[in-house]
């Protein structure tokens, strides 16, 4: 017998091997070891149907194991007959399950298409780079893993990484790269790809010295690593990219699908054999939490790390429920079998009404708490046993807040979500302590947003169609929870003196006559923790904070749509143009601006003397535009695109830059994004990635100025200013007076001034 203990790199399944395992030992080298690991999956139906597909596996030239077994459904709770399937060669199991349901539609199916870690990390407790003791017997066969940490550390002991950046010299999709530059460490290198000979042997010299575990990418999986495969193929000149001798690398076609409400598209994939590739424009998330937190990713939900960078969270919470059920022996279905229970309409309106949204009060507020209930709806499946499977037991009562189903049996989706609860709620707990120039801040940060987008998934897998331990009851159940908690927290507020201004889903925004400080605001803290049972959080403290009205009529609130500057200094913005995706970054970046000028301001009353040097910096800015000194990349319009171009039937902005792609050779496909400039006259738009450059004498000008302006006014209108005087001020006033000077720091005066000016110089010009 052998031992070896490090970190567990990778697994995936061999044509001869069973499945192969890497491991990075505490030596520092790379092994790859082998393990026997069989799998099944299991059948159940009509004893004449079980038959007929016992004969039909006994014919196939698979090697399996065939057995009459039970094992428990989840829903129903109870033990079922199956058809128990095993394969020697896990590699072969899909193939065999394609065959069996082809021929047998009608039986069902359970534990059929699981990834293999997931199987692995049931049955052994694996997770990417988890510390382990792997013991081999003589012939070198893995017959013992012991794992020796959890994916619940907060502290995990990782290994030493060795990274190699690759990228090309610009932006595929715009122009034609001319060059691969190659990062290791303190080394850059730029390997041209004319002549391909010399790029492929310096490149696979680099790889072979360096024997990275990691090749982290920029346009790696749609465009590098493809145009490197291709070359390698074409000039027969291996670059080693995978590991894994004689095996090449595994390809996944580009795809669109639909998901709350809109387009996604995925881009090609290339995934690698022992070693991982990650494309930093292709994973999901990386702007997000970057590589700390797809490692987190992969260690909590067990997902091998270059599915976990491209997977969306709710494939993540799904895989997390996967394991669960398999440890616990509840059979995973292949498909939803629980579809929604028949209600009256009357029904419908009293369960599916969603979360609480209390319309804030529009303007300008001072000495503003926001309080948060910590992941507030996994926190309620935790503490309140909502499940699937509890959920039909129609149990428990949201007005009283008493639990779903009994405390004693927890159900699946709890017993899933409580150690990862825990772990953010310690992350929290930490970075709140943290100062802010801590070493450890950015790790820990990036660690608790993996953990928050998939908190925050887990609430809408409960009720997403296609979700296997999904079931619409307990969706609902939830938001019944969540709107009792949140009204006591109002109720909490008011009953302490306190004027709730807005109530967001799990988020309430609270002002007290006599309360600025957080420990003043402690009380109220604790009083809702006790009325509800819940975690609850002071997110900070306003100097101010304008809640914001509908553009199509000031006298509606708008429920997201705000901003605000904390006591620190701190800026939050929700729902205005320096938020959404298709906001031109000069338009984003003249917002901020603004924002950042207005936050010098200590409080509301001061914020008059903010003005002069705001109303400076737009007008600086717009000037900038009128002269031609922002950069073209400033301008850039980004617009998701919702279906096909040959679908569009209306020439929208996007449609148009889309379709002038296509007469390029450059097809788009839905849930891409496609990025233009707005010129005079038509067609009115220039894709930006058309090989030919725009002629920057023919940008529409007077369109950039329109949005920067409404993005300005968004700004400035809870300060009295609005959008008609505000453009009618920058359109006819700038040569007629300076403005400055008419303002003396008064809130009535300064608004006044920049009201006359408008209205002066309008009528100068009209006359």
């Amino acid at each position: 017998m052998d031992e070896l203990t490090g970190w567990l790199f990778e697994l995936y399944p061999h044509p001869e091997a069973g499945i192969v395992l890497w491991l990075l030992d505490d030596t520092g080298e790379r092994r790859r070891l082998t393990q026997r690991f069989p799998v099944t999956f299991y059948i159940a139906g009509a004893a004449k149907e079980l038959r007929a597909a016992w004969r039909f596996l006994r014919a196939q030239p698979i090697e399996t194991w065939l057995s009459r077994t039970e094992r428990r459904e989840l829903f129903s709770g109870q033990n079922i007959p199956l058809l128990a399937v095993q394969v020697t060669q896990p590699r072969q199991q899909a193939q065999l399950f394609q065959q069996v349901q082809q021929r047998f539609p009608d039986l069902t199916y359970y534990d059929a298409d699981l990834p293999l870690a997931l199987r692995h990390a049931a049955a052994w407790n694996t997770f990417p780079l988890a510390r382990c003791q792997i013991i081999r017997d003589e012939s070198g066969w893995v017959q013992e893993i012991i794992t020796l940490d959890t994916p619940w550390e907060l502290d995990p002991a990782l290994p030493s990484l060795r990274v190699l950046r690759l990228e090309p010299d610009c932006d595929p999709a715009h122009a034609e790269p001319r060059a691969v530059l190659v990062r290791q460490e303190n080394h850059v290198y730029r390997l041209a790809f004319n002549p391909p000979r010399p790029l492929l042997i310096n490149l696979h010299a680099i790889i072979k010295r360096y024997d990275p575990d990691l090749l982290l990418t920029t346009w790696g999986d749609t465009w590098l690593l493809p145009r490197l495969l291709e070359l390698e193929a074409q000039w027969a000149i291996p670059l080693g990219l995978n590991r894994e001798a004689n095996v090449a690398a595994a390809t996944k076609p580009e795809h669109s699908y639909f998901s709350y409400g809109q387009i996604v598209y995925r881009g090609q994939q290339v995934h690698l054999f022992g070693r991982w590739h990650i494309d930093c424009d292709n994973a999901l998330l990386y702007d997000d939490f970057e590589l700390e937190g797809i490692l987190e990713f992969g260690r909590v939900t067990r997902l091998p790390i270059q599915e976990a960078a491209r997977v969306s969270p709710g494939t993540g919470i799904s895989a997390m429920q996967i394991v669960t059920a398999l440890q616990q022996g509840i059979l995973v279905p292949w498909h939803k079998q629980q579809p929604e229970r028949l209600k009256t309409a009357l029904e419908m309106m009293q369960r599916d009404q969603g979360g609480l949204i209390y319309q804030p009060i529009v303007g300008l507020h001072s000495h503003v708490a926001e309080v948060d209930f910590i992941s507030m709806y996994p926190s309620l499946m935790v503490h309140f046993n909502i499940s699937p499977e509890t959920a039909g037991e129609q149990v428990g009562n949201p007005a009283e807040l008493e639990p779903f189903a009994s405390q004693a049996a927890p159900g699946l989706v709890p017993q899933t979500l409580r150690p990862l609860l825990e772990k953010r709620l310690a992350l929290k707990t930490r970075l709140g302590q943290m100062s802010a120039w801590d070493p450890r801040r950015k790790a820990n940060q990036a660690r608790a947003s993996a953990h928050k987008w998939l908190l925050v998934t887990c609430f809408g897998y409960l009720g997403y169609k296609n979700a296997r331990f999904g079931r619409i009851e307990a969706h609902e159940a939830v938001t019944a929870y969540g709107r009792e908690a949140l009204l006591r927290a109002k109720e909490a507020a008011e009953d302490l003196g306190g004027t709730v201004l807005h109530l967001y889903v799990d988020g309430m925004w609270v002002k007290h006559p006599e309360w600025q400080s957080p420990n003043q605001f402690q009380a109220l803290l604790d009083e809702i923790a006790r009325r509800t049972g819940l975690s609850i959080s002071l997110d900070g403290i306003y100097r101010w904070v304008a809640f914001l009205p509908s553009r199509m009529d000031s006298r509606v609130p708008v429920a997201n749509r705000y901003f605000g500057v904390f006591e620190d200094g701190t800026l939050k913005v929700r729902g205005i143009e320096a938020r959404r995706r298709d906001t031109p970054p000069w338009i984003a970046q003249v917002q901020m601006s603004l924002l950042e000028c207005l936050a010098q301001a200590p409080s509301v009353e001061e914020l008059p003397a903010q003005l002069p040097r705001a109303l400076a910096l737009l007008r600086y800015e717009l000037k900038r535009l009128a002269d031609g000194k922002v950069p073209l990349e400033g301008l850039l319009v980004s617009h998701r695109l919702g279906k096909a171009t040959d679908a569009y039937r209306v020439a929208s902005a996007a449609a148009r830059a889309a379709r002038q792609l296509q007469e390029a050779g450059k097809n788009l496909q839905p849930g891409q994004r496609v990025r233009f400039l707005y010129l005079r006259g038509k067609p009115g738009v220039h894709a930006w990635d058309l090989p030919q450059p725009p002629d920057s004498k023919t940008i529409d000008l007077i369109r950039y100025r329109d949005l920067a302006l409404r993005a300005a006014s968004a700004v400035l209108e809870p300060l009295g200013i609005e959008e008609g005087a505000l453009r009618n001020w920058v359109l006819y006033g700038f040569q007629q007076m300076a403005i400055s000077a008419q303002l003396n720091g008064n809130t009535a005066a300064t608004i006044q001034a920049v009201n006359k000016a408008a209205l002066m110089a309008k009528t100068q010009q009209l006359r």
